[in-house]
């Protein structure tokens, strides 16, 4: 009867230990709103911290009574827990986020130091993060030259098991840190398989981009692309099965420095069908360049009607015809499920994949120019020229 006593104390003080630390990852500012910070700031909830030593130690005593001590109408002790039976606490227990919480490590992440209003997207990439765990999440702002010894301190000191790497200052802050801890990266470009690094490209999935193509225009039938092999192999492998699968043709070029892709543009537009072919950027800075190739690119699809689509929903408002770009809220979710799916055990490796979460924008004048019908049933998250 003693042994069967103790052990029910000890699973109640485990159970109510484990209640408590997820009542506190939300700061009581941000509960009352129904909101969570999307910063943790070092240090907070010290006062908090305080109470649940003092029920602990009230627990360990064995003076957790479950009336409460008389106490004024306008007093409210911090240390009195309401009465709560056993199975309660075990269906709290069984949750997968209280589960994943159970000495089985914290989730961190690290986002380029940034002024506003870049900061906004990592912001609500991390509000996505902490939606979907509803576990306690550190993120920390990381400078080029961060002290990597001190990041690995402190992650090592908070329990980190998974590391989410925003951006590319991001994952290079990643270099040196332990080995048990996982690395998922998210919102960085031009990945490579020779990195080894498992996480979400910022590079729209071509299956979904041209899947967007096809509904704008029915009659397409081939696809264009000119790429860098070192910067975009992975992406094109991607791309010729999903062309494939949406009954197009992908006629991918290769340009390995600038000048070659300046002298493919012109002649890839003067052979093109309008009706038939369209012409895809993809996230590629040789094939891609921002100052010379892009307005060249733009002006050749102007002039000949052949449909211009990028993977930089950037290059929409410049006159391409359609974009792709991430909802970074949802993209945030999914790294969580990553870092869940880590937490809780599965240790498959699953490299880099492309980005599934995304909104698009529309050119309206480019869409005029090239006589494009749009009907209610084509929606789009962003617009351009903007009304």
């Amino acid at each position: 009867m003693i042994n069967m006593i103790t052990d029910v104390g000890r699973r109640l003080r485990a159970c109510i230990a484990c209640v408590l630390s997820l009542s506190l990852a939300v700061s009581p500012a941000a509960s009352a709103q129904g909101l969570k910070p999307a910063i943790d700031l070092p240090g907070a909830g010290a006062a908090a911290r305080n109470s649940v030593g003092a029920i602990m130690e009230r627990i360990e005593s064995g003076n957790a009574s479950s009336a409460p001590p008389p106490m004024r109408s306008d007093f409210v002790r911090p240390d009195y827990v309401r009465p709560i039976t056993l199975a309660q606490l075990e269906d709290q227990l069984r949750r997968p986020d209280v589960q994943a919480s159970i000495g089985k490590g914290s989730i961190a992440v690290l986002y380029p130091n940034v002024e506003a209003p870049f900061r906004a997207a990592f912001t609500s990439i991390i509000q996505g993060i902490e939606e979907r765990t509803r576990l306690r999440v550190r993120s920390y702002p990381v400078d080029p030259k961060v002290d990597t010894a001190e990041l690995n301190a402190t992650l090592r000191h908070n329990n980190t098991r998974v590391v989410i790497a925003l951006g590319r200052q991001g994952l290079n802050a990643t270099n040196g840190l332990d080995r048990e801890i996982t690395v998922l990266a998210g919102g960085v470009l031009l990945l490579s398989d020779a990195e080894n690094v498992s996480g979400i490209s910022l590079t729209p999935d071509p299956a979904l981009l041209f899947s967007r193509l096809r509904t704008l225009l029915p009659e397409l039938r081939r696809v264009i692309v000119v790429y860098d092999p070192q910067k975009s192999d992975w992406l094109i492998r991607l791309a010729r099965d999903a062309a494939r699968s949406q009954g197009l043709e992908l006629q991918a070029h290769v340009a390995t420095e600038l000048g070659k892709a300046a002298q493919l543009y012109p002649q890839l537009f003067a052979n093109a069908d309008s009706r038939r072919d369209a012409v895809w950027l993809p996230h590629d800075s040789t094939t891609v360049e921002e100052s010379i190739i892009l307005p060249m690119v733009l002006r050749e699809s102007w002039n000949s009607g052949v449909p211009l689509f990028s993977s930089n929903v950037l290059h929409v408002k410049k006159g391409a015809l359609f974009g792709m770009g991430p909802n970074n809220l949802e993209l945030g979710r999914a790294l969580a499920n990553s870092a869940m799916g880590v937490i809780n055990g599965d240790g498959k490796r699953r490299g880099l994949v492309p980005l599934r979460d995304l909104q698009t924008a529309i050119n309206l004048r480019t869409a005029n120019h090239m006589g494009l019908n749009l009907s209610q049933q084509h929606r789009f998250d962003y617009v351009y020229p903007q009304p």
